[in-house]
């Protein structure tokens, strides 16, 4: 039975309170948050103590293992702090904003043999799973192109782009971590174009809201990100790898299958799952079980915080690039 506290009472915490909480392998023991109400409204709809000091939480000899859920900001110090106090870690991503205070972050967990899970969920949905298998399986040969299609159903708030780093830190990293996941190779230059297209105002704050990178590995296998912060049709997560032998694809989610004709209507469906809470449930919920089944076993994390540097890194150089209008060695 893993003992668990989460810290961040937020939308991504209660995510992640909620799948401990579930877990029949898992004891939710404590929720930290500095809004104390917050805290004490999860711990009263899943269970466990309410606390405003994650300091003190990770001091608990109750909780075998933590999941960061709270500001960027505030990852690495947390996480450095539950290594040294000899906790498990499930950390949001990205690690940091910074690549340097990243580094710095991997090379200590390393040093300590911490034992740290970046949550970059989309690994763990279903399609992306069996994509992966595929590849391995060579069902697609030599994988040549990955085609990633990213686009959200509506920008978020202004007071949020102003600290979420940019879209390429906080959106797209998401597509580069799934680029590694898919390519299997590292990528080594990265070209990358941005546009305003949605708010001109962005400007002001140095970020974007539509862009396209361009990856290449050394050994010349190519991926395609586009990624926009607004599509009107909602929320659209498509994935093409195209290899030797074959192509693989996966498609959007809907609430069910069905398809609809009348006089009014052809082929018509229902929308598109809303939004990442609803598209990526069952990815959330097998990330928890697969960073669980990793503590309990001993066994290596599925993705490491070295991980999380690497898809910092390709923000950091798609940043560089669209800024320069050149490709950008990693």
């Amino acid at each position: 039975m893993l003992r668990v506290a989460v810290l961040g009472a937020g939308r991504i915490g209660r995510i992640h309170a909620a799948n401990a909480a579930a877990n029949r392998q898992a004891k939710l023991v404590a929720i930290a948050d500095p809004f104390g109400s917050a805290a004490e409204d999860l711990a009263r709809e899943l269970g466990g103590a309410a606390s405003t000091d994650p300091e003190a939480v990770l001091a608990r000899a109750d909780v075998d293992a933590v999941v960061i859920g709270t500001p960027t900001d505030t990852h690495v110090a947390l996480m450095l702090a539950a290594v040294r106090a000899g906790k498990a870690v499930l950390c949001e991503k990205p690690i940091d904003l910074d690549i340097a205070k990243a580094d710095a972050a991997v090379a200590e967990v390393e040093r300590l043999d911490g034992r740290v899970m970046l949550a970059f969920n989309r690994r763990f949905d279903p399609a992306s799973q069996e994509l992966r298998r595929a590849i391995d399986a060579g069902e697609i040969g030599e994988v040549r192109q990955v085609i990633i299609s990213s686009r959200d159903p509506a920008p978020p708030p202004r007071a949020y782009l102003e600290h979420s780093g940019g879209i390429f830190r906080d959106m797209t990293i998401h597509d580069f971590d799934m680029a590694r996941f898919l390519l299997g190779e590292e990528p080594v230059e990265v070209m990358a174009t941005a546009s305003r297209l949605i708010d001109p105002n962005l400007a002001e704050i140095g970020d974007f809201d539509t862009v396209m990178v361009n990856l290449r590995t050394e050994s010349r296998r190519q991926c395609h990100i586009n990624c926009c912060r607004a599509a009107v049709y909602g929320y659209d997560q498509r994935f093409e790898v195209f290899g030797s032998a074959g192509m693989l694809m996966n498609d959007n989610l809907r609430p069910t299958t069905v398809r609809r004709w009348s006089s009014a209507v052809t082929d018509a469906r229902e929308p598109l799952l809303n939004f990442f809470l609803e598209r990526y449930a069952d990815a959330y919920r097998t990330e928890f079980e697969m960073f669980r089944a990793a503590v309990e076993a001993g066994a290596p994390m599925p993705v490491t915080a070295r991980d999380g540097r690497q898809a910092l890194r390709l923000a950091d150089c798609a940043l560089e690039s669209a800024l320069t209008g050149r490709a950008v060695r990693v």
